[in-house]
């Protein structure tokens, strides 16, 4: 997940309303929480290589892979993560999509407005000056049952993880989503890909999984 130019400073402990979001079956979905994801991910995989025996080569990569997916997406103050993990014809192909609740201030703490034409107007657009560029679009969409909300989709150097100078390219996808009744806290919905070749598809995939986003209880 990278930080936008919009600064979103700490992300919440637990969210302040429940949240849902449908991902396809083939999907992972699992407990980012350190104490509880190791053994969901086992448990899954588990089952997963008994309906598909296919798999069972691919264990311990498969592993590997979802447990750094999981702490990536803890280590970023996620609340929900899921998971593409596949082999197409010897390629991997894997995306991620994260729910995060984040605070609506800057890095100085002082309160940025919620409304998502103003979150818009605050995020920039990056242009490509050549073939092979880092690039975004900024607009705002709406979700059906939420309402008007603020994106970003692109091509994008993400940080490999938080305090690090290293980043990786990513097909990059982040929509900025209201809490009604609350002015202190967004959620950002995120979903990420290092698979550029497919980036325009993943970027279909994203916004498809991030339209069955829905505030519940």
């Amino acid at each position: 997940m990278s930080e936008s130019p919009r600064t979103v400073a700490g992300a919440a402990t637990a969210p302040p309303v429940g949240v849902s979001l449908a991902v396809p079956e083939t999907w992972w979905e699992f407990d980012v929480r350190p104490e509880g994801r190791d053994e969901t991910i086992r448990a899954l995989i588990d089952a997963r290589v008994r309906a598909v025996p296919e798999l069972a080569p691919y264990r311990k990569d498969l592993v590997a892979l979802l447990r750094r997916m999981a702490r990536d997406a803890h280590d970023a103050g996620a609340l929900y993560c899921g998971c593409m993990a596949e082999n197409f014809e010897g390629v991997p192909l894997t995306a991620m999509v994260t729910v995060t609740v984040v605070g609506a201030t800057d890095a100085q703490g002082a309160a940025l407005s919620t409304d998502p034409q103003a979150i818009a107007q605050s995020l920039k657009t990056i242009t490509p000056r050549r073939e092979g560029d880092a690039w975004r679009k900024v607009s705002t969409v709406e979700i059906p049952g939420v309402g008007l909300c603020a994106r970003t989709v692109g091509v994008e150097d993400v940080p490999v993880e938080r305090g690090d100078t290293r980043t990786v390219r990513m097909a990059l996808t982040q929509t900025y989503i209201p809490i009604p009744g609350r002015s202190e806290e967004i959620v950002l919905v995120s979903g990420a890909s290092p698979v550029l070749d497919l980036a325009e598809a993943f970027h279909d995939i994203f916004d498809a999984v991030t339209g069955t986003f829905r505030f519940a209880g």
